[in-house]
């Protein structure tokens, strides 16, 4: 357990697991298979922690936002700055793909491959999408009514749907917050032991994290075709490398509105981080993103503990990237020349595609990339086949962008003055708005005159014994 305690603090040591476990893939195939499925139980547990502790910082988020200056304002410029980054993302992976022109120079024996892959799925029957549905009918459909809206909180906190969690917690949220605190004192008690079990929870079983990182290398290496990569190389390395520029630009943003400096920025998010690019998972990194931002860099608890959940499911700055990059990739593969007008639609249909595609991860958030596809009439089969082949590597930069991108929205919102954070740290009282507690501090004289008080008051006192008794 130490030597687990010691690498889950370690960068280099995490940087050997990775190491280990990509070698171990190729010639220990088994022993990386356990450590992967090892892996895949922390994620359980994890994310077991995480959709509760989704609902109960949204509580405590709420109130302390709207306790917090300018309330209105600060939740209207979290919803701006949400919908700017996606944007963002969504204008730089087209501007990156049209620069780059992944897919352009591909070689014989590239294009043989990858056409071979798609005319594999030639044969599969089509899938009518509507953009709107009710969950009953035969075709799939981009947002589920049902679960974004749920008539039953219950049905979408068991089945794990972000959307539909958010969406209930936000309304009792709200309800919560309007109530007076002797009102909800005794329910403020439970969501605070709640919330501390869960982040016990989560804090023990992040002593996985080195065997997580070593199963997934190993996995990766198991699993990933060599004729794949190479053939998907040119955008594999085009995502990577926008991703890269933007996670940057992210971190430089947020040291600044720290103080703080890019190594120990880096430092403080490297739980998150580690859990996002490994774990697949929206909404794993949610308890060690609080815990960085709030107690490692210093941000407002209350805006942390609002905009993490609300950003785990709604910001995605990484989707919006990857889904740009991949539809300019298929237009070169397709060699279909991009126009001006052509290149905005890209960029909108990568939002869109961003946004219908909340609360899902893996290969299911990889089908999104045919919308934006069908808006330039290319063939969406290959959106299925060729970026799946690929999606485990691409996962983990797409999650860790989009979890600096709501860090970003964190930093920005946050004004970090002094009063405020004292302000914040008075509401949270612990986190759950509980009685603040006082501290006093005395200089020397001010201690030295207590003393001389507290000792004349003694001397009266048995001075007054003595003259009672001698009467």
């Amino acid at each position: 357990m130490k030597a687990l305690h010691t690498l889950s603090r370690s960068t280099l040591g995490l940087i050997a697991c990775l190491a280990v476990g990509g070698l171990c893939g190729v010639f220990a195939e088994p022993a990386g298979a356990f450590a992967y499925f090892v892996g895949e139980l922390y994620l359980c547990v994890v994310n077991m922690a995480a959709i509760p502790l989704l609902v109960v910082a949204t509580f405590f988020g709420l109130r302390q936002v709207i306790a917090l200056p300018r309330p209105r304002t600060r939740v209207g410029t979290i919803m701006l700055l949400a919908l700017a980054f996606v944007v963002l993302s969504a204008t730089g992976g087209t501007l990156a793909g049209v620069l780059a022109m992944p897919g352009q120079h591909l070689s014989a024996e590239a294009h043989a491959h990858l056409g071979e892959l798609v005319l594999k799925n030639a044969g599969a029957e089509d899938v009518r999408v509507a953009l709107f549905g009710q969950g009953a009918g035969t075709g799939a459909s981009l947002i589920d009514v049902s679960d974004l809206f749920p008539d039953n909180f219950y049905r979408v906190l068991a089945q794990g749907h972000p959307l539909g969690i958010l969406t209930g917690t936000i309304l009792f949220g709200l309800a919560f917050a309007a109530l007076s605190r002797d009102q909800t004192r005794m329910l403020s008690n439970v969501f605070e032991g709640v919330y501390r079990a869960l982040e016990t929870i989560i804090a023990q079983a992040n002593l996985l994290i080195p065997v997580l990182v070593f199963g997934v290398a190993a996995h990766l290496t198991s699993q990933t075709q060599g004729a794949t990569l190479t053939a998907m190389s040119s955008f594999l390395v085009c995502f990577a490398l926008a991703a890269l520029v933007f996670a940057g630009l992210a971190l430089a943003t947020i040291a600044a509105r720290a103080g703080q400096s890019l190594p120990q920025v880096l430092s403080g998010l490297k739980a998150p981080l580690l859990v996002g690019l490994t774990s697949g998972s929206a909404t794993a990194p949610i308890p060690h993103t609080i815990e960085a931002m709030s107690e490692r860099l210093g941000f407002s608890r209350g805006v942390v503990e609002l905009v993490v959940p609300f950003g785990s499911v709604f910001v995605r700055a990484g989707s919006a990237l990857y889904y740009a990059l991949a539809a300019v990739f298929v237009a070169n593969l397709y060699e279909r020349p991009l126009g001006a007008g052509e290149i905005a639609l890209v960029c909108a249909a990568a939002v869109l595609a961003a946004f219908v595609s909340a609360g899902q991860s893996g290969v299911a958030a990889v089908g999104y990339t045919g919308v934006v596809l069908s808006m330039l009439h290319l063939p969406a089969e290959a959106a299925g086949v060729l970026f799946v082949s690929v999606d485990l590597i691409c996962e983990g930069p797409r999650n860790a962008l989009s979890l600096l991108a709501v860090c970003t929205v964190i930093a920005l919102v946050s004004a970090g003055l002094p009063s405020e954070r004292k302000t914040a740290a008075g509401l949270q009282g612990g986190a759950a708005g509980l009685s603040p507690v006082l501290r006093f501090t005395f200089t020397r004289a001010q201690l030295v005159l207590a003393a001389g008080c507290v000792t004349m008051a003694a001397l009266l006192i048995v001075l007054m014994g003595i003259g009672v008794g001698a009467r």
